[in-house]
């Protein structure tokens, strides 16, 4: 069944190489009819002006746009001090070159005003070492989390909170470019808290440049929506849903832009309601054979305040200063029922039911203030930005522990226990980048960051004694986590003839302080390492392009899996940190070649020394307690190779094909046992857009995953298909979408592992069968300045935190 996806994909490269691209092309005249060089040609839709492409006129005055979707287009031709002008509409079909009648330009001597317009890019963008999210155009993520969008992906993994893009390396998640500093229950938190209207794009970035951190399993980067329209002007968006339990959003994006300052911002407001149900088995053959098997059944409330606050300051033509807050206030109450069976000899022993309920509350607020500058007329730029980022958490949890022998009868008292964790995390980040077009073709780039982490975390657990909660030393603890990261990196980049070239070097040094209060004990870490990276994109022609690439990463310990502490899971089952973890490097190479600029296939290669990244078990056979926790067990290779085809079938009819096909080994030092295992992993995705009228679209999702092996456990396959319509509403200003996901309810984790003593089975199943009805509409002015908005600095600002287009 692995080798179907593969055969289809193959067999559309197939196809669409036969069909000749279709194309627009045409000849732009000055008054005495002259030919005209660097005027900016606009391709827009013919049915609403939305656009598509852009490009400027050669030395002949020639233009021309390869891979034209079929449709009807106008071209937009400007240029300073003459008259825009129209040209059109064409009808274009499949293989079709339209030749455009010549445009004349007109002289005008007035000042060029304001052009309404609206910006148009499609769902996915495939390039060299990065997929990019446009998260504002995709129907099926409109009324979702950051979480949700995610989970969905092409080419994203998410375990139990954690996210992969490259085998099953846990990804950096950054905001603007800003690193969340934070893992498990309370990244997922923020994430979900983040819906879709607040979100401009995701990049999901595989083989990152020296600037960007040296993260080994890559960067997640989500951006946000900042406004650039000229006047006030926003959306307003609600959304209800329904899955088991119901769902609900409302929040508005707003900015005001004038010539001196551009305030924008957002607020959302989140109330769902969902379940997570997850059934285990563990088998031990010690002396007699025994089964543990539970079944756990969890209902989460939750409510979630996120909000989004900015001004940016134009001092002049060539500076800018700009203040941000933003945030995350939640609150989450989960209920809880986790039932035991104990069995030996296949037949029932016990029964212990623990039920509990928990609350917890989290707050983030980052702080930022940033300065970019433009020092001459030949590009030299600097750019400045100071974070505080305050991460808090309170978490109280009370469980009751029920005990019934075969026949349903209470044989001890009920065991009452206590779980506080508080945790509060606070994060200093400061950077500052300089950039020196040094020729033409060639820039030279450097900069420095400093980052200071302060985790401090808290937990308290016992038993209820006497009326009081005790502490029990063996559970709880104090751990105080200090962290510096001290990077500077120099980045050349240079075009000769047809090749591209970017190489760079990061140097990043880290120094650590973990103490276990409670425990009394200490570790400590300081280490240097140097990460080089480097391009070359070699374009034959217009029509083929390759890349090569190669990057060194370091994938540092998560707080939580380094922090000490015995979680409980009920009375057998416990996670536990391990301080002594160390950090995991990965060496990676790339080898794209992209076809007309849209059909991308990568070779893709990455080593990962010191691995860490899966789950390890210890079982004890004699008490039959088993502790989830991480080891550094030595080396994880992963090849594969990804393609990413976007095919035109008619004028209303596209599909987008994602494929990632890998074989990855897991290799274990010998007192880990005789791990050694090689296996393949095969995702595809395809998506279906449908152009149903001038109002109405519609898309199909469809996606699967081999079974494969992940360190020590062994996956099923896993497959879901969402779908989603949208009708356009008052003059296209507001909209009306329904979307479902996991429309047969297929989506859950199935695994097993059976390595050393250990026998364990997992179906782990949430809540993803959902159907969700979105609103939105804008208000205000959807003017964008022209000629001066290159100069207000917005677009340097998104490059210093690497997320421009």
């Amino acid at each position: 069944m692995c080798l179907f996806p593969a055969f289809l994909a193959g067999f559309n490269v197939s196809l669409y190489a036969q069909i000749k691209p279709s194309a627009v092309q045409g000849r732009v005249l000055t008054d005495n009819y002259i030919t005209a060089q660097a005027v900016t040609i606009v391709l827009l839709k013919y049915r609403d002006s939305s656009i598509v492409n852009s490009t400027i006129t050669k030395k002949d005055g020639l233009f021309q746009f390869i891979g034209v979707l079929p449709d009807r287009y106008l071209l937009l031709v400007r240029a300073v001090g003459f008259k825009k002008s129209y040209s059109g509409p064409y009808l274009v079909a499949i293989g079709q070159t339209i030749n455009a009648a010549d445009v004349v330009l007109i002289p005008d001597n007035k000042q060029l005003k304001e052009v309404s317009v609206t910006s148009s890019r499609p769902e996915i963008e495939v390039k060299p070492g990065k997929v990019i999210l446009n998260v504002q155009n995709n129907l099926l993520a409109e009324g979702n989390s950051a979480f949700d969008i995610l989970r969905q992906s092409p080419g994203v993994r998410v375990d139990n909170s954690k996210f992969s893009i490259k085998g099953r390396l846990s990804a950096l998640i950054t905001i603007d470019g800003k690193p969340t500093n934070l893992s498990g229950d309370d990244l997922a938190g923020v994430l979900k808290g983040m819906q879709s209207n607040t979100i401009d794009y995701i990049e999901l970035i595989t083989s990152e440049s020296a600037k960007y951190d040296a993260s080994g399993g890559g960067i997640i980067n989500i951006v946000l929506k900042k406004g650039k329209n000229t006047g006030a002007n926003g959306t307003v968006t609600g959304t209800g849903g329904y899955g088991k339990y119901y769902k609900s959003n409302a929040g508005i994006v707003f900015n005001d832009r004038t010539d001196k300052f551009n305030v924008f911002g957002n607020y959302n407001y989140t109330d769902d309601k969902t379940f997570h149900d997850f059934v285990t088995d563990r088998s031990f053959n010690y002396n007699i054979l025994s089964d543990y098997h539970v079944d756990y059944n969890g209902v989460q409330q939750s409510n979630n305040h996120t909000f989004n606050l900015g001004t940016d300051y134009f001092l002049s033509a060539n500076h800018t200063i700009g203040f941000l807050i933003n945030g995350t206030i939640r609150t989450d109450n989960i209920s809880k029922d986790n039932k035991l069976k104990i069995s030996n000899q296949a037949v029932l022993d016990s029964t212990i039911n623990a039920n509990s309920n928990l609350t917890r509350h989290t707050s983030r607020v980052n702080y930022n203030i940033n300065y970019t500058g433009k020092l001459d007329n030949a590009g030299k730029t600097i750019s400045s930005e100071f974070n505080y980022t305050t991460y808090n958490r309170t978490s109280a949890e009370y469980i009751t522990n029920d005990f019934f022998d075969a026949a349903g009868n209470t044989y001890r008292n009920p065991l009452m226990l206590q779980n506080l964790s508080p945790s509060n995390i606070h994060i200093w980040l400061s950077k500052i980048d300089f950039t020196d077009p040094l020729s033409k073709t060639s820039k030279l780039e450097a900069g420095i960051k400093y980052s200071h982490v302060i985790s401090n975390n808290n937990l308290v657990f016992g038993p209820l004694i006497n009326g009081q909660y005790q502490s029990d030393p063996m559970f709880s603890n104090n751990f105080l986590y200090k962290e510096n990261v001290n990077a500077a990196y120099v980045n050349y980049q240079n075009k000769f003839d047809k090749f591209d070239l970017t190489t760079g070097l990061r140097a990043e040094q880290t120094i650590a302080t973990g103490n276990s209060i409670t425990l009394g004990k200490q570790v400590s870490s300081n280490y240097l390492d140097f990460f080089p990276q480097v391009t070359v994109t070699y374009s034959y022609n217009d029509k083929h392009e390759y890349s090569l690439s190669y990057n060194r990463g370091i994938n540092r310990p998560l707080y939580e899996e380094i922090n000490p502490f015995l979680y409980y899971v009920d009375l057998y089952d416990y996670r536990e940190g391990n301080s002594n973890l160390k950090p995991q490097y990965s060496n990676s190479i790339e080898l794209s070649y992209i076809y007309n600029k849209t059909f991308t296939t990568t070779l893709y290669s990455t080593v990962v020394g010191s691995a860490y990244t899966f789950p390890f078990y210890e079982q004890n056979d004699i008490s039959k307690v088993n502790i989830t926790t991480f080891k550094n067990l030595e080396t994880i290779y992963n090849y594969g190779i990804r393609i990413f085809e976007p095919v035109v079938l008619t004028n209303w009819w596209n599909t987008d094909f994602f494929l990632d096909a890998s074989y990855q080994r897991y290799v274990a030092y010998a007192e880990y046992g005789n791990l050694n295992k090689g296996t393949q992993d095969v995702i595809f995705d395809i998506t279906q857009h449908f152009v149903i009228s001038k109002t109405i679209s519609a898309e199909f999702l469809a996606h699967y995953e081999s079974p494969t092996f992940y360190g020590v456990n062994q996956f099923k396959a896993n497959y879901y298909i969402n779908a989603g319509i949208s009708k356009q509403l008052f003059n296209k200003r507001g909209n009306l979408k329904l979307n479902v996901s996991d429309i047969f309810n297929t989506l859950r984790d199935r695994n097993y592992t059976n390595y050393q003593n250990l026998n364990l089975s997992i179906t782990d199943k949430r809540e993803s069968q959902i159907a969700r009805l979105t609103f939105t509409y804008r208000f205000g002015k959807t003017t964008v300045k022209a000629v001066s908005t290159h100069h207000t600095g917005n677009e340097e600002e998104q490059k210093r935190t690497g997320s421009a287009n």
